[in-house]
């Protein structure tokens, strides 16, 4: 109660009290998996909401959270007791602790729409959910092994990006860092040995680097707090493994903040920093001026300080400190308890984006991988030739910027001026950029654009415009596969559409209409013989009424040779199935099979790139067979400490994994590093994640990745 009067001090904390009452009494006769009493979870819950300062129907839903889900209560009781918001705040986070992150491809699309479509709504949803995650993680111990790794996932992979996206760091740094004890315990151990061990030779390097800088200050006539603190250890894990480093290797291990009064002293503080100690080419970045789509708005700089090290500086006023650590709940306007009207909040711009996107955006594969990618943004800005500054992804391209100034333009977009240089559509826009687009009305999407394109809305209209005009092709070529071999039996294709019998036909086979049937043939989804099998006998079908060319012999021999691959294809018979060499499937990993012309079906693991610039038309389902599978060739890189015994250690996992080396290489490279290189037949999906896990825990290993073609 104290906390929330400290920030709302005329607050109806009678509300809290209440719902906590409720709470614990619902929740009285129920225990946590750690053995404690239940009513701690919502009650830790709510304290944390409270750190984020919102308001009273935010911590009573925080209190109020679990009961419709987990007791008898339901939301009419909850409305009638408290009232519609805080119901419709219960309702919405309930609705998100139901989401099952793991499901197919298109489940999980749906359900991330949902949540989108809950954080519009009311972004106290989210935020109350984001609170939950955080007391999860904090009490993962009481679970099993295989409940922590699956909720850390989760946790790494939507609900620490969204706490980044919305601005609300400390909690994004607590939820990696329980995810990475979860997931891999010894790397987590080793760095907290390893941070434990320099505590005391770290604590007095932040000292002196305080001092220098107070007395530098001081002199320049500028008041300030000057803090220091060690980088959480997953930003350590993720450096160390990026850039293959050993620990002793990582030199910004320190970051420092300073929060002075105001922007102008925001400049002059940088200024003084920049004077005294000499700055690190390329590493300044002004978030003052260009703010982060979240709100973020800092000086980043990082500059070679005492000893040689390097020292990452953030510079701030102190409004800009208490938005970035309160985040995006600094910003809210409630209204009457209407929520929030996102039209008011600028700041939000990123969410109505999304929001807008996702309602076009049909593929969930595509969806998917846009939505992930679109949680952690590096972004860039540029500008119009008429001085209009637009942000856009990290990477974005060409193709990226004409897409946003219109539909058109990206479809007939040939390049761009870049400070009067000509730059191809494949060019990375850089921050700073002046961007004039040059069309031509021969120039039309190819899908090698795809593979440029950063953004969603250039990926979908790309996709559109390809998709179109391949519907076209296959409506040629459909109509003239289906001529001739209708003309074979002396049929005619435009009687037959004509007199109704080709629209029969494909509602027999469960088509829209007789166009869709020739699209279908002209795609190869649909072969001409499956539409002649509903107008010609048995018997005029096994007479061959021309002969044929060598070609299509060859074709039909292969595509009719019996299927050694252990995948079923749906509703294409006696086809050949290829595996693709960028992705190659395991039996175990989720696939998708796309036609291709003269190939058969070509199988891809989901989350291969390949198959977001895929035709979606050209799909079929594909699920692997119940059978003992034939043990395949995968190849793995390990990177490891350069030491002896290290290879002995990493072989004997593997033997322990039940899995065989079939080949192996070890060659030493820079740094005090190993660089091994092993191909291991395995026949599951299992057994590959078994290996690679063992691996992960021998000491001295850095990394481990599977290589593909």
């Amino acid at each position: 109660m104290g906390k929330v009067q400290g920030y709302l001090p005329a607050a109806p904390v009678e509300v809290i009290r209440r719902a906590y009452e409720f709470s614990a009494e619902k929740h009285k006769n129920q225990r946590r998996a750690s053995g404690e009493p239940y009513v701690s979870h919502p009650l830790e819950v709510a304290h944390i909401i409270a750190e984020l300062k919102l308001d009273v129907p935010s911590i009573a839903t925080g209190l109020l959270h679990d009961t419709v889900e987990d007791t008898l209560t339901t939301l009419g009781q909850l409305e009638a007791i408290f009232g519609t918001e805080i119901a419709t705040l219960v309702d919405g986070v309930t609705k998100i602790s139901q989401i099952n992150f793991t499901t197919r491809e298109e489940h999980q699309a749906e359900n991330f729409r949902k949540m989108i479509l809950a954080m519009a709504r009311d972004l106290r949803v989210i935020l109350i959910k984001l609170a939950d995650r955080t007391h999860n993680m904090r009490t993962l111990d009481g679970l099993s092994a295989t409940k922590q790794a699956n909720i850390a996932q989760e946790t790494l992979d939507v609900y620490a990006p969204l706490a980044h996206r919305l601005g609300i760091y400390w909690m994004k740094s607590e939820m990696e860092d329980a995810a990475l004890h979860a997931l891999h315990p010894e790397v987590y151990y080793q760095l907290k040995r390893a941070v434990a061990k320099k505590k005391t030779e770290r604590e007095k390097y932040i000292r002196d680097v305080q001092t220098v800088l107070q007395k530098q200050f001081e002199a320049a006539g500028i008041e300030c707090t000057i803090t220091g603190r060690p980088k959480h250890f997953f930003s350590i894990y993720q450096k160390m493994r990026s850039q293959n480093l050993l620990y002793e290797q990582v030199f910004d291990l320190v970051a420092f903040r300073i929060i002075v009064d105001s922007v102008r002293e925001c400049y002059e503080a940088l200024g003084v920093v920049h004077n005294h100690w000499k700055p690190v080419p390329g590493r300044f970045k002004d978030y003052i001026a260009l703010p982060k789509a979240n709100g973020y708005q800092s000086l980043h700089t990082t500059v070679i300080g005492p000893r040689g090290e390097r020292i990452e500086v953030q510079i701030r006023s102190t409004e800009m400190h208490r938005i970035n650590e309160e985040g995006v709940a600094a910003h809210w306007k409630y209204k009457g308890g209407a929520g929030i009207d996102l039209q008011d909040v600028h700041r939000f711009q990123w969410l109505r984006q999304l929001l807008e996107w996702q309602q076009q955006v049909k593929d969930p594969h595509e969806f998917l991988q846009s939505f992930k990618e679109d949680l952690f943004p590096e972004e860039v800005y540029v500008f119009t030739p008429k001085g209009d500054l637009l942000n856009f992804p990290q990477g974005a391209t060409v193709i990226d910027f004409a897409y946003r100034i219109h539909s058109e333009v990206g479809h007939h977009c040939s390049g761009a001026r870049v400070a009067g240089r000509l730059v191809p559509l494949r060019y990375q826009i850089q921050s700073g950029d002046t961007l004039e687009i040059i069309t031509t009305k021969r120039q039309t999407p190819a899908r090698d654009w795809l593979k440029w394109a950063k953004t969603p809305r250039a990926k979908e209209k790309i996709r559109a415009w390809i998709k179109n005009a391949q519907a076209s092709r296959s409506m040629e070529v459909g109509r003239e596969i289906l001529g001739r071999d209708l003309a074979k039996h002396h049929l005619d294709l435009g009687k037959l559409r004509g007199d109704g019998t080709l629209e029969r036909i494909a509602h027999e086979i469960g088509l829209k209409n007789s166009e869709t049937l020739v699209s279908q043939v002209g795609y190869g989804k649909l072969t001409a013989r499956q539409v002649l099998e509903r107008v010609v006998s048995e018997q005029e079908l096994a007479t061959p009424q021309e002969k044929e060319g060598t070609l299509q012999r060859l074709f039909r021999a292969v595509a009719r040779r019996p299927g050694v691959s252990g995948v079923r294809v749906s509703g294409v018979d006696d086809v050949l199935v290829r595996f693709a060499r960028c992705c190659d499937p395991l039996p175990g990993e989720r696939i998708a099979g796309f036609i291709t012309r003269g190939r058969g079906v070509t199988v891809h693991a989901t989350g291969c790139v390949k198959v977001l610039e895929a035709d979606p038309q050209r799909s079929v389902d594909c699920v692997w067979d119940q059978v003992a599978h034939t043990p395949r060739p995968v190849r793995l890189e390990v990177m490891c400490v350069d030491e002896p015994g290290q290879l002995a250690a990493i072989t004997k996992a593997i033997a322990q994994s039940g899995i065989n080396i079939s080949k192996a290489e070890s060659r030493s490279v820079p740094d005090r590093k190993a660089l091994n290189t092993f191909e291991v037949m395995v026949e599951h999906a299992d057994d590959l994640t078994r290996v690679m896990r063992n691996l992960t825990r021998v000491r001295g290993v850095m990394r481990v990745e599977r290589m593909r073609a």
